[in-house]
């Protein structure tokens, strides 16, 4: 039986929000759906990929794709074409053992985690766990696109144990608010969160603040203070700029990490620690060990667990959720209205956010106090003027090759998107007979003219 785009959505009510993907008679997909039943979820079985992508399944949280039963030959393709046409979907590929370069493939391609089957009820349970931790970290933590979410996805992992993390990432891509999410969803969630800047402290004072002192122990110790690493003691140190410590510095926080003791300065006490420590930096740290400015031993027991942020300009997706939720942050009074013009969402869009995050956020701001109306405009961000779209059309982009073969460019992606708005304008504005015409429901067309929006073009019909 053939199901048209609205008769599928209407078959899914709202608590349906998994899809497994895969032969319906193969024994692990019906061991996988009935472990996500006993997980209190509701599940959707789809032997192909075809009515999955017809449906834009805006309540679904996750897809569950079992490798086993399905084509070699067309599997990154169809998994990257899924990913790229419903990015609110969290994709995970279901892998044997023996096939883990394929999960290394297919999160490459924009699936945000995967689960190696067999697996115990635990380990379901777990990866169910991130993800939902994943959705709510999207209060504070904005990450549409999928590098962003396999970064949260990695975050959640390594949020579980204690081993030291280090995070690497350019300035403003926001390296401590990766260290917030990863301690509040961790096991010592509710201890101290400590953060130190070692790039703002003066080098003589750093010691004392990061290691604490009696009295008495310096001209003008007039009263012993706890150092940074006694007040994070049960929760999370965060140490940051970690490439700005002085060499001498450094010597005496490997000791403090080996041994995982602290003595005030002046002080005779050891003091027994229990204390996760996340370095973050914007430097390369090996290259700052090959120029002889940051121990190799230091960097070794800091780099256990590394996790980095890509820059603005490699997350696309994110550069308008950012700025609408800056928007939130700076005018709340009108955080029902989209103050965004198409032209300024193109303008952010094409802008290569060299300060990342932080860039974006000033950038916001002094728009909001710029603009002349309500909406923001284009000239109010201080931008470069964003190219036409007919110029844009002509610049063709590979995202995906299968056995050396390009599977997409974006160039017909482009080119599609020209017709889509070519067709509205022949029927003079009439999306109904459009989408008619166009082969798809009307329901589709609004759904691909918000994706043409987000990608920030204009549509003046």
């Amino acid at each position: 039986m053939n199901y048209s785009c609205d008769e599928l959505f209407d078959e899914l009510p709202a608590r349906k929000h998994v899809v497994v993907i895969g032969d319906s008679a193969e024994a692990g997909c019906q061991l996988l759906r009935e472990r996500l039943r006993k997980d209190g979820c509701e599940v959707v079985a789809q032997d192909n990929f075809e009515r999955l992508e017809q449906a834009l399944l805006k309540d679904v949280a996750l897809v569950f794709v079992v490798i086993g039963g399905l084509p070699a030959h067309s599997l990154y393709a169809q998994v990257h074409a899924l990913v790229q046409r419903v990015r609110h979907i969290s994709v995970i590929p279901v892998v044997q053992y023996a096939d883990q370069e394929k999960a290394a493939a297919l999160l490459e391609l924009g699936c945000v985690d995967y689960l190696l089957s067999p697996f115990s009820d635990s380990q379901l349970t777990a990866l169910l766990r991130r993800q939902e931790y994943a959705n709510a970290a999207q209060e504070s933590f904005v990450s549409c696109s999928q590098a962003g979410r396999r970064l949260l996805a990695m975050a959640q992992r390594v949020s579980l144990t204690r081993a030291p993390i280090l995070i690497t990432g350019e300035t403003g891509t926001g390296k401590e608010l990766m260290a917030r999410y990863i301690h509040r969803f961790s096991a010592s969630a509710e201890a101290p969160f400590v953060a130190v800047n070692c790039a703002a402290i003066p080098e003589q004072m750093l010691e004392s603040i990061l290691f604490g002192h009696e009295k008495g122990a310096f001209t003008g110790a007039v009263n012993a203070q706890p150092g940074k690493f006694e007040l994070a003691n049960g929760g999370t140190l965060l140490l940051d700029e970690i490439g700005e410590l002085p060499l001498g510095l450094q010597a005496k926080l490997l000791r403090v990490l080996q041994e995982q003791r602290v003595e005030r300065l002046g002080g005779r006490r050891e003091i027994e620690l229990n204390v996760r420590i996340i370095a973050a930096t914007n430097r390369d740290l090996q290259q700052e060990v090959a120029e002889g400015r940051f121990r190799a031993d230091l960097m070794f027991r800091l780099d256990v667990l590394p996790l980095h942020i890509s820059p603005l300009r490699e997350r696309k997706e994110d550069v308008l959720p950012l700025a609408r939720r800056f928007i939130g942050k700076y005018a709340p009074q009108d955080a029902d209205t989209d103050l965004l013009t198409e032209d300024a969402c193109r303008a952010l869009l094409q802008h290569d956010w060299p300060g990342n995050a932080r860039e974006l956020e000033n950038t916001v701001q002094r728009a909001l106090v710029l603009r002349n109306g309500l909406f923001i405009q284009p000239q109010d961000l201080g931008l470069a003027a964003p190219a036409p779209l007919e110029a844009r059309l002509e610049k063709p982009l590979a995202v995906a090759v299968e056995n050396g073969k390009a599977a997409l460019r974006a160039s017909g992606k482009w080119a599609e998107y020209q017709h889509v708005i070519d067709t509205i304008r022949r029927f003079d504005g009439h999306k109904a007979k459009a989408a008619a015409s166009l082969g798809m429901t009307s329901r589709a067309l609004r759904y691909r003219l918000n994706a043409m929006r987000e990608q920030g073009i204009e549509l003046n019909f």
